[in-house]
């Protein structure tokens, strides 16, 4: 559970105006709008001159947005590239502290700022954070009417920038279920051609060759062949229709989506799984096929981090030989009575590779520890 930052404030009026932009995370607005609100009232409440909110992408190798306040149009246009997460606000990020400055040049990790940029000397920066995932930071420099941020300003700040976090995590677990609402969509599709559509033309198309039968004129029974071939056209296309909707890749690619997860769970596994692919996986690899694979990667490692008691993890999918494997190894205590029960969702894992026409199987591995193999070969999928 988050901490409440800002319980220790003691001026209402501030109070009041942080809990009304708290509030918005409620409302329906864009995310970019909601976050520069968010940006605004932190450098309101703080009295900061300026103020940026940088979100990471899903990965961690970017930023997906930087939001500021307090720069004119032209001084953005000066500034010029946007910051890379290196230097103090790196430092935010990656030890996931918050941090007050006199003077933000003294700190040992300040590179200084590129030809244009404003100058700036007392600095606020609270990483934008659930308990577990760091999103982004939210920073504010130039105190106006002190010289340097006080305690309140920092509980404030954090109090918003939990805000922000809640609403990039609630921004981002909507697009997943739509991604997940658009494969069954086209799941769906997929089974409505085949069985339905497909059957019913096939059937029109055997009704008219019967019809051809007792067709007196050579005309008629030409023009019933034609529309026979027209349907087989039509067949072939819904078939190729169908082809298409099964084996589209995974939007993003199953790498990119596998490393995301990957960073997701590190906290809830108390250390980041080693990660490795093997083949052609992001092109080779079926929509519906890498659906199921990361659900498996997802419950697998939720047993680990709960189960294990391991020390370390180690995912590994490989493509070879037209068959897609996932194995997850970790040196845990092992397939005890404690961790052999249906309470850890083996069933399921073993189930959506039957519906793949695959395998799966959990074994001991020496010295100690469990490796868990999900494996189906794509021309049976």
């Amino acid at each position: 559970m988050c901490v409440v930052p800002y319980r220790n404030v003691r001026d209402i009026d501030r109070i009041q105006r942080l809990l009304g932009a708290v509030l918005m995370i409620e409302a329906d607005v864009e995310l970019s709008d909601l976050l520069a609100h968010l940006v605004e009232e932190a450098c309101a409440l703080a009295g900061a001159q300026y103020g940026a909110l940088g979100v990471l992408n899903e990965s961690r190798t970017s930023l997906a947005e930087f939001i500021t306040c307090g720069l004119s149009e032209e001084k953005e246009r000066a500034i010029g590239s946007r910051p890379t997460g290196r230097g103090v606000l790196g430092a935010v990020v990656a030890d996931g502290e918050n941090l007050r400055l006199d003077r933000i040049a003294d700190h040992p990790l300040s590179v200084g700022f590129p030809e244009g940029h404003p100058a700036m000397s007392s600095f606020l920066g609270v990483p934008v954070r659930t308990p577990s995932t760091v999103y982004g930071n939210l920073y504010l420099t130039n105190k106006l009417d002190a010289e340097r941020f006080s305690e309140d300003d920092e509980a404030l700040v954090e109090a918003l920038a939990q805000a922000a976090a809640i609403a990039i995590e609630n921004n981002r677990l909507r697009e997943r279920l739509r991604l997940m609402s658009v494969i069954e969509d086209r799941d769906r599709i997929a089974r409505e051609l085949h069985d339905r559509i497909i059957q019913r033309i096939y059937a029109i198309g055997l009704a008219l060759q019967e019809a051809s039968r007792f067709a007196i004129r050579d005309e008629t029974k030409a023009a019933i062949a034609r529309g026979v071939d027209q349907l087989d056209i039509v067949i072939n296309e819904l078939r190729a229709t169908i082809h298409q909707l099964d084996h589209d890749p995974l939007p993003g690619g199953l790498r990119r989506n596998a490393t995301e997860l990957i960073n997701e769970l590190a906290p809830m596994l108390g250390s980041r799984p080693t990660l490795t692919f093997a083949g052609p996986i992001d092109t080779t690899i079926p929509l519906r096929v890498a659906d199921h694979l990361l659900a498996v990667l997802r419950e697998a490692l939720t047993n680990v981090a709960k189960h294990a008691h391991a020390q370390s993890c180690a995912v590994e999918i490989a493509l070879a030989d037209g068959d897609i494997a996932l194995r997850v190894t970790d040196d845990g205590v092992g397939i005890g009575s404690d961790r052999a029960g249906a309470g850890l969702g083996l069933a399921n894992l073993e189930q959506r590779a039957a519906m793949l026409g695959g395998t799966f199987s959990v074994q001991a591995v020496e010295p100690r520890g469990t490796r868990l193999t999900w494996r189906v070969a794509l021309g049976a999928a």
